[in-house]
Parts: structure tokens; sequence; C-alpha cells
């Protein structure tokens, strides 16, 4: 019999998502146990393998879910093309604010997607790499049509891509809501940095 939505079963699975998304976060992938995830969320060990047969196949999961949520937020926060906003500078605003906004709502999946790439086997992490190219293709294709258009300067966009994600991506690793600069604040300032790293004309 199918489950409905909000179910029980439902319910469980996502406690177990949420908890293993802590836990790895604080103790890594290879120190967590699925005992230990177990008493997290409230049930015996052998329960998890109803939901994810393997450790492994929890991690995936994790991994490639963040990473087809971050590529449908994009989807959905791209500037219709019949927009002003479709010009390579406003494409390349509304990306960078909604990267930002969406790792910093999820300050523990992002670290998990990040740090833990090397705990996958080949076919899994050949998977998550590429639903990251997918996504980084997109800013490639912004930078692109920056230059094309005479908007943005740069010289390698491959290149000049990694290091917009990494500097977008690096927020979550110092922000603090309570401190002096709000998440608003954050993304116009990091907005800036990155007209000037592509050369945006004024």
């Amino acid at each position: 019999m199918a489950r409905t939505t909000g179910s029980d079963g439902e319910k469980t699975e996502a406690a177990i998502r949420e908890a293993a998304v802590g836990l790895i976060a604080r103790l890594g992938f290879e120190a967590m146990s699925m005992r230990q995830l177990a008493g997290e969320v409230g049930v015996q060990a052998a329960a998890l393998y109803r939901y994810f047969p393997t450790k492994e196949e929890l991690l995936y999961t994790l991994m490639r879910e963040h990473m087809e949520d971050l590529i449908a937020s994009w989807e959905e926060a791209r500037p219709a093309a019949a927009l002003i906003d479709a010009a390579p500078a406003g494409r390349l605003a509304t990306f960078v604010e909604n990267h930002i906004r969406f790792h910093l709502s999820r300050r523990s999946a992002t670290h998990v997607s990040n740090l833990e790439l090397r705990s996958l086997s080949d076919e899994k992490l050949a998977s998550i790499l590429a639903l990251r190219a997918r996504y980084e293709d997109e800013l490639r294709a912004i930078l692109r049509d920056g230059v094309s258009t005479g908007q943005f300067k740069v010289e390698d966009v491959r290149l000049t891509a990694m290091a917009i994600i990494q500097m977008i991506t690096g927020v979550i690793v110092w922000f603090r809501p309570e401190e002096r600069l709000s998440a608003n604040q954050v993304a116009k300032t990091y907005h800036m940095m990155t007209m000037r790293l592509v050369g945006a004309r004024d």
C-alpha cells in the first residue's frame, strides 16, 4: 500500500535526512555511525535500512537532492528572457544573490556537499559532479554572454566562474546573522565584488 503524503514513513525519512545532515556536518561521514544516527532519530538502527540500503546511499541522496534543489532554485529565480534583467549583468546579479541565499539557508547541507565528495564511490561521485557541472554551466553561459555583448571583460570564463563559485559559497564559513551584516547586505556586497571581478562596465 502506497504511503500518503505526510505519512509516518515519510516523516521518519525526513527526520533521518535532517539528523544525518547535522551529524555528518559535525562529525564527518566516516565518523558518523548508523547506530548513532538511529539514536538521534529515535528508531532502531535496522529501521534506517528500510529507507537507505547503505550508509553511502544515504550520503549520496543528501548530496544529490542538495544539488537538485540548487538547480531548481536557480531555474525559478532566473530572469525571463523578455525582462531587462535577462541581460548578462542582471542575470549575474540574480545568480549571485540566489546562490548566497540558498546556501545560507542550508549551511550544514552545503558543508556536507562540499566536504564529503571523497566518501562517494566513483559512480556516485560522477553523478554529483555532473549536477555540479550543469549548475556551473549556467554561470559560464552568463559570463560568455557578458563577454560577447561587451558588458564583461573576462579572459578565462571557466576559471572566473570557478573563482565566483568559490567566493559566493564561502559565505557560509563566516556569516553569522547576529553580526553586523545582514544576508541582504552580504548579497549586495558580493554582487559588487563579482561585478568588479568580471570587469563589468558601469
